[in-house]
Formats: C-alpha cells, structure tokens, sequence
C-alpha cells in the first residue's frame, strides 16, 4: 500500500500578494476615471454657461443696438449663480451695411482662458 500525502489546497502568500497589487491597481485607475469624469462634466457646465452668455450678449447687441459702434467693451455677467467676464470686438467688414460682433467669455479668476467664442455679423437696420 502506498501512502499518499496530503497537499494543502489554497494560494502562497506571493500569489495574494500579487492579487491584491492587481486590485490596487485596477482601483486606482478607476478612480483616476472617476476624478476626471467629474472634471469634465464640471468644464463642460462652464463652457455651456458661457456660451448662453456669449448669445445673451450678440442677442443685445442685435435688439438694443442694432448698429454698434466699432471698437472693443467689456464687462461682467452672471450665468446660473455662475460668474463670468466678457469681452465684445466689433469691426467692420468688407460689406459697409454689416458690422463684425466677437464675443468672447471667460471665468473672472481666467480672464485670459476664452470658454466661449461668440462671432455674429450685424446688419444696418437704417440702409
């Protein structure tokens, strides 16, 4: 009769540890997924916001004063509880009978980082 040893049934101690450096891992990159999903959703909220700034203000300029004056305003505006700068650039263009409107807005803590960028053209309503 033979005699048959018994063998131990589960992993070494470098084969958990190898598993849990996995896990570790794998988590991490979720997590890092899960930050800059967040981020993103938050800039594309500003972006949005901005946006609707920049067609409120070309919506103004294109009711209230329908034939602007060529040259360069600013100021601030409040979008959902959110506040945002803008800058307005009009020109003249090639046709006398239309003007140029560029809008650009940004964040007042980013002055110099556009969110968005409005163009539109204004025609004279008095030919």
């Amino acid at each position: 009769m033979r005699n048959h040893a018994r063998t131990a049934t589960g992993f070494t101690l470098v084969e958990i540890l190898v598993a849990l450096a996995i896990v570790a891992v794998a988590l991490a990159a979720g997590m890092r997924a899960l930050a800059q999903s967040a981020d993103s959703a938050s800039t594309l909220k500003a972006r949005t916001l901005a946006l609707w700034v920049a067609q409120n203000r070309l919506a103004n300029a294109q009711l209230v004063d329908p034939w602007l004056s060529i040259g360069t305003s600013a100021g601030n505006a409040e979008q959902a509880g959110a506040r945002f700068v803008w800058r307005e650039t009009v020109v003249g263009t090639p046709n006398p009978a239309f003007r140029k409107i560029e809008i650009i807005v940004a964040e007042p803590q980013a002055p110099d980082y556009a969110l968005a960028r409005l163009v539109g053209y204004i025609g004279n309503p008095r030919p």
